[in-house]
């Protein structure tokens, strides 16, 4: 599968954090499955374990985010993880329009691994919760490093301030899921 570097914003850059990367390490007919890989983190901040639930503002802290939005359409799906292992899913109408709490079958399953300089936080998405469609996507983090410093990852950003939700955000692509 395809690895996604991910740039941190030029006004926010990370203070330990050197990289991070997104892939997509399999999507079938039941579960959209991710990786993150930071390097350089030795000061992450990681959220407590909170159990599986919705919740927001989980950007507030560290986060991993996906964003899908269908071919031809203004519509699109955003997803926040997080290594608490919460999540959230939305709906928006068009940008940042209309939002409103998108349905799952059953809760994304997520777990972060942390090691001396490196951590990996992998995620699988129910793929019913998922658009039926091919798409464009938006991978990104919000990472949180000791010190209340925070950076915010993505494949591009728009000018300004961070926004994930900017149309320059979704420079991949995701074809619709196959049966298993």
């Amino acid at each position: 599968m395809q690895t996604y570097p991910l740039l941190p914003h030029p006004d926010h850059p990370p203070s330990r954090i050197r990289s991070v990367e997104a892939k997509i390490i399999g999507f079938d007919g039941q579960w959209l499955r991710l990786r993150w890989r930071m390097e350089g983190s030795q000061a992450i901040v990681i959220p407590p374990f909170a159990g599986k639930g919705r919740a927001d503002g989980l950007w507030q802290t560290t986060c991993f985010e996906l964003f899908l939005k269908p071919d031809g359409a203004q519509a699109y799906a955003e997803f926040n993880l997080s290594p608490s292992e919460r999540w959230a899913a939305y709906d928006f109408t068009s940008y940042r329009e209309g939002m409103s709490e998108r349905a799952a079958p059953r809760e994304p399953d997520s777990t972060i691994r942390v090691g001396q300089s490196m951590a990996i936080f992998d995620a699988a998405i129910p793929a019913g919760a998922l658009p039926a469609a091919d798409c464009a996507m938006g991978l990104s983090a919000v990472i949180e490093e000791q010190g209340g410093i925070k950076s915010y990852w993505a494949l591009a950003h728009a000018e300004g301030k961070p926004d994930f939700h900017a149309a320059s955000c979704f420079a991949a692509r995701l074809a619709a899921p196959h049966a298993a």
